[in-house]
């Protein structure tokens, strides 16, 4: 009876997962080229504020937070390389207009002042060096958001 029941199981289970119809079954979206790429970047900005946070804790010694940071940095160099150049290639820049040029003057005199070089500008850390990567949040020194 046992046996019986358990194959009677079996085969219903069977039945349900080979008998799917194709209408069921959503139509899968596509992915964005860069999507893994900005993927791979946000892991390697959260492992960077990681890294920074356990040096704060004392558990890494100067040398390891310097080597991993490095190790990080670069490998972080080479996403933001590889989004610009698939980004780059997508996104064609339209020819300016001439008559778009004064705007664009008037637009860079009333530009602020260029922001500190050694403080970051999205944490407010500051810094004795120009770095291209905040060591506190992480993030591009720049200000730009990539």
């Amino acid at each position: 009876m046992i046996f019986a029941v358990s194959i009677l199981l079996v085969a219903g289970l069977l039945a349900f997962v080979l008998l799917v119809r194709p209408q069921d079954v959503p139509d899968e979206t596509p992915e964005s080229p860069i999507q893994h790429l900005e993927d791979r970047r946000a892991i390697i900005y959260d492992n960077l504020r990681d890294l920074n946070f356990e040096y704060r804790l004392g558990k890494l010694s100067d040398a390891d937070y310097n080597k991993t940071k490095v190790v990080l940095q670069n490998e972080l160099a080479q996403v933001l390389a590889a989004i610009d150049k698939i980004a780059g290639g997508a996104k064609a820049a339209p020819a300016a207009a001439p008559a778009a040029a004064p705007k664009a003057k008037a637009a860079k005199a009333e530009a602020p002042a260029p922001p500190d070089p050694f403080v970051c500008p999205h944490c407010g850390a500051k810094f004795e060096k120009t770095m291209k990567f905040c060591g506190e949040c992480g993030k591009a020194m720049s200000g730009v958001e990539a």
